[in-house]
This record gives C-alpha cells, sequence and structure tokens, in this order.
C-alpha cells in the first residue's frame, strides 16, 4: 500500500482530541497505538482491544509517526 493511501486513514481535526492526530472516524491516538506498541502490544492485541482498528490502522499510525520525525533537526550541544 502506497505512503499516501496509508496516511488518509489519519485525520487531525482541532475538534477531536484537541487536534491531536487519530485513526479517521475514532477518537483513537496516533499517539496511544505508538506507546502500546513500545510497551509490547502487537498487531493482534491491538486489534482485539479495538475491534474498530484495521491492520492498516496501526501500519498507518507507525508511517505517520516516521514521517512527523523525518523533518526533525538535530543540534549537536
Amino acid at each position: 500500500m502506497k505512503d499516501e493511501s496509508l496516511l488518509k486513514r489519519i485525520a487531525i481535526d482541532t475538534k477531536i482530541m484537541l487536534g491531536k492526530p487519530v485513526i479517521k472516524g475514532t477518537r483513537l491516538t496516533v499517539e496511544l497505538i505508538l506507546e502500546k506498541l513500545a510497551y509490547g502490544a502487537t498487531y493482534e492485541s491491538l486489534l482485539k482491544d479495538y475491534p474498530f482498528l484495521a491492520n492498516d490502522d496501526i501500519r498507518a499510525a507507525v508511517l505517520y509517526a516516521s514521517k512527523a520525525i523525518s523533518t526533525e533537526e538535530v543540534f549537536a550541544a
């Protein structure tokens, strides 16, 4: 699946979760998905806990985060 297609699964609306990126049509933030993955959640466990999610929603959250930090500038101290 192409990046653009996955990223269309992410929505940003100031009226939903204070404008944090969420899975479109939900209030589930990209941040929460990434945090759960970081603490060991699997795709399968996320899909079980959030039955409205699809594999591509999780992939979209990871891709969104990747794109977000790709423009980050790091300055040496």
